[in-house]
């Protein structure tokens, strides 16, 4: 085998394995990126909720206040005048 063919049998085979390390890195990273997307969305939906369940305490909390103090909605002071 020449020298020139031995050249090119190890720079286009040094090229593949470039390549392929690559291609499995890149994959690998994309792959990683997926996950913390799925992570990201769990956590946003936990936070969801609780913020849901915090409103509806405070509206429970509200109405039992409401009928406790006996406060009505009166309307404002230019209301009441008319």
């Amino acid at each position: 085998m020449s020298r020139a063919a031995k050249l090119t049998l190890t720079g286009t085979s040094l090229f593949a394995i470039g390549t392929i390390f690559f291609v499995h890195h890149a994959q690998q990273a994309e792959k990683a990126a997926m996950h913390q997307g799925v992570v990201r969305d769990v956590e946003q939906q936990r936070l969801k909720k609780e913020r849901q369940l915090d409103f509806e305490m405070q509206k429970a909390l509200e109405e039992e206040y409401k009928k406790i103090q006996g406060v009505h909605d009166g309307g404002t002071v230019l209301d009441k005048q008319r």
